[in-house]
């Protein structure tokens, strides 16, 4: 069943589970900038539009995380097309990235998010990169790409390199820039981010004091094993995501206009 565009303040129909990604990446916006992870007008998170191939949502450029609605996320194609009569422009680099993964990976970049928090972007221009000093670093381990700094990702050959970097993963460390992580979910996603953020605050403060201790492979293996099980509780972020949206609900709701 269509939702009115009267409804969503767009000017076409767009499905009941387009709306309601809208609403859902509106709200991850929104969560983001209550945690501290915007970046002025840029950066970017994006999901694929459900039922459809190659299109998907991101934000407009120029408006601030605090600024995004659920009607007026632009709605782009692969091509880098303005396929739902947006009046806002998006950003090449967010369209660049966003839309090579989306268009090569399939579901396992159903949702994909790039911050440039201190943290992360610190632990990016480490030589070693993440390191299994704690315990959210631990639910990394062997699950992360890394890609060597190119300059800003404008230009579409880089995308090749992105994806091989990425391998079999979910994360792809961009060096001496930040992360991007993709999930087949926004909560998917959002609890992956999450958790990494957490990981890279806490090496930064470890560092700081001097040499850290190392968690050794055969309890990072133990580790990762049981938390595959215990993460299934959590449906996949969906507790943690939905936990946050009453959150910035309470606190503003217009990202649901």
């Amino acid at each position: 069943m269509a939702t009115q565009a009267k409804h969503a303040n767009l000017n076409y129909e767009c499905s009941e589970a387009e709306w309601k990604a809208r609403l859902d990446l509106a709200a991850c916006y929104r969560i983001f900038d209550h945690l501290g992870w915007g970046e002025s007008i840029y950066n970017h998170i994006s999901v694929k539009v459900p039922d459809e191939k190659d299109t998907f949502l991101i934000n407009p450029f120029g408006l601030l995380y605090d600024e995004v609605t659920a009607s007026n996320l632009v709605k782009i194609d692969v091509e880098g097309n303005n396929v739902g009569g947006s009046p806002y422009m998006v950003n090449k680099a967010g369209f660049t990235q966003h839309a090579y993964f989306h268009q090569h990976l399939g579901d396992r970049a159903a949702a994909i998010c790039h911050v440039h928090t201190t943290e992360t972007m610190a632990v990016c221009s480490h030589k070693d990169g993440l390191l299994p000093i704690n315990f959210y670093a631990c639910n990394f381990q062997g699950q992360i790409g890394y890609h060597d700094f190119e300059g800003v990702t404008v230009r579409a050959e880089e995308g090749e390199r992105l994806v091989q970097n990425l391998g079999n993963h979910r994360i792809l460390m961009l060096r001496n820039h930040g992360p991007v992580v993709m999930g087949r979910t926004i909560p998917e996603m959002f609890v992956q981010i999450w958790a990494l953020q957490r990981a890279c605050e806490i090496q930064v403060a470890t560092l700081a004091m001097g040499e850290p201790m190392l968690v050794g492979q055969d309890v990072v293996d133990v580790h990762q094993r049981d938390l595959s099980v215990m993460s299934s509780q959590g449906g996949a972020g969906v507790f943690d995501f939905e936990a946050w949206k009453r959150k910035i609900t309470r606190i503003d709701d217009s990202w649901q206009s």
